[in-house]
């Protein structure tokens, strides 16, 4: 039955990561202005300079009209169904369901219970986070994850107590296979707004190959599963602090995407030459309750 599954993932691994690379490794949609231009401007050698001022101005402006292509990051050609998704999850999930659970928990769980939970299953990521951290060429922060999980896995008590950090051995984010090839540059993909479970791209599917490495991999579904909502409830009331930001933004379907693919590229760290400072401020400044 294990090799049965292990087999059902790799294949599975296998189909997505073929995808990621397809739509991840190829261009964006590209702007079509150089050429335009030429043919305008070959066109219009016999015309008046007004007539070739007014003509270039409107090549100018027709980039703008792709509302599937926003920046040089963010890919959203399914935009129309992912505005449908959001406001199922935004105006309906969210406030009736996903909120007053996630503050349920969060509010009338005691602290020490929720403290170790929170440890047992980071220390789950720990294998795969050390090996996409090897991957990525970060050797420090992938032995920091390695000695942190066999420390807190023992002396911790399978990580419930997380003594790796008592002892200094800083406490990283979990690094997933999806960063480790979007380091390399292979690019986030389609973004996608999923009901009741939220923004996702492509290169998160390449995700999968994680769930080979014990101890996630001795995980069932519902297992899984459990994992996935209590850590999900744990994100979401972080964010109730946020929440005024984004009621107040006149997109914040846009908002919440743009961040989101920031994020992405910022676990996988990219390094973008081209850098807004007043928005890569205002972005800082929602994502300080991540940290």
């Amino acid at each position: 039955m294990q090799s049965a599954s292990t087999g059902k993932k790799i294949t599975l691994f296998a189909v997505f990561v073929s995808c990621v690379f397809l739509f991840g490794c190829s261009s964006s949609p590209e702007d079509t202005q150089p050429i335009e231009s030429q043919e305008a401007t070959s066109t219009l050698d016999s015309s008046s300079s007004e007539s070739s001022d007014l003509q270039v101005e409107n090549n100018e402006q027709q980039p703008d009209n792709d509302t599937n292509q926003v920046g040089t990051d963010v890919y959203d050609p399914f935009e129309s169904f992912n505005r449908a998704m959001w406001a199922v999850n935004y105006d309906y999930l969210d406030p009736y369901f996903v909120r007053p659970v996630s503050l349920a928990y969060v509010n009338y769980t005691p602290d020490p219970v929720r403290l170790g939970v929170r440890n047992f299953l980071a220390n789950l990521d720990e294998p795969f986070s050390a090996v996409n951290n090897a991957v990525m060429g970060n050797g420090g922060k992938a032995l920091d994850h390695f000695n942190r999980f066999w420390i807190n896995s023992t002396l911790g008590l399978l990580g419930f107590i997380d003594i790796a950090s008592a002892a200094g051995i800083e406490k990283r984010d979990k690094k997933e296979f999806g960063d480790a090839i979007g380091h390399y540059g292979v690019g986030t993909g389609p973004y996608f707004m999923i009901p009741g479970y939220g923004p996702i791209t492509l290169r998160e599917g390449a995700d999968v190959v994680d769930g080979l490495y014990p101890p996630i991999s001795f995980l069932n579904f519902w297992a899984s599963f459990g994992k996935w909502a209590l850590e999900g409830m744990e994100k979401r009331a972080l964010v109730v602090p946020q929440e005024a930001t984004l009621e107040q933004s006149p997109d914040p379907y846009s908002l919440t995407r743009d961040i989101y693919i920031q994020r992405q590229n910022y676990k996988a760290e990219v390094v973008d030459d081209e850098v807004d400072a007043e928005e890569e401020a205002y972005i800082d400044d929602y994502l300080e309750d991540f940290e």
